[in-house]
């Protein structure tokens, strides 16, 4: 019933949040759907998150697969988005920040994985 009342009020077309099966957060004003959330955004962007820092990354008119489709939202657009601590950065510095936590992230992994044999369960 959300997107169906997202699109009736042609006048006051507020945006909707899309969280993405691979954890992507998109945002936009929906312009069209169809019975298998497959969905049209226009004016979207990329919302992403590192720590207290994040970024909107504009991507346009944006088609999404349905099936990539975990939760659909709508925003409400006169409360604040984010807490204050928050920090807009560019896009340059949010992408080292992503480099930086993927790289320790597989850092995790392999010491996780060289520490398998002590099994400490």
């Amino acid at each position: 019933m959300l997107l169906a009342s997202a699109l009736d009020d042609d006048d006051d077309v507020g945006k909707i949040l899309v969280l993405l099966r691979d954890g992507r957060k998109l945002m936009g004003t929906l312009r069209s759907f169809d019975q298998f959330a497959n969905a049209v955004l226009e004016g979207a962007c990329e919302r992403v998150i590192v720590g207290e820092q994040y970024c909107d990354i504009p991507l346009g008119l944006y088609v999404i697969r349905g099936e990539n489709v975990v939760l659909i939202g709508d925003l409400d657009t006169e409360r604040e988005e984010l807490p204050p601590h928050m920090v807009r950065v560019s896009e340059t510095e949010i992408k080292r920040a992503q480099k930086v936590e993927r790289e320790a992230s597989e850092l995790r992994g392999t010491m996780r994985k060289r520490m398998e044999f002590l099994d400490f369960d």
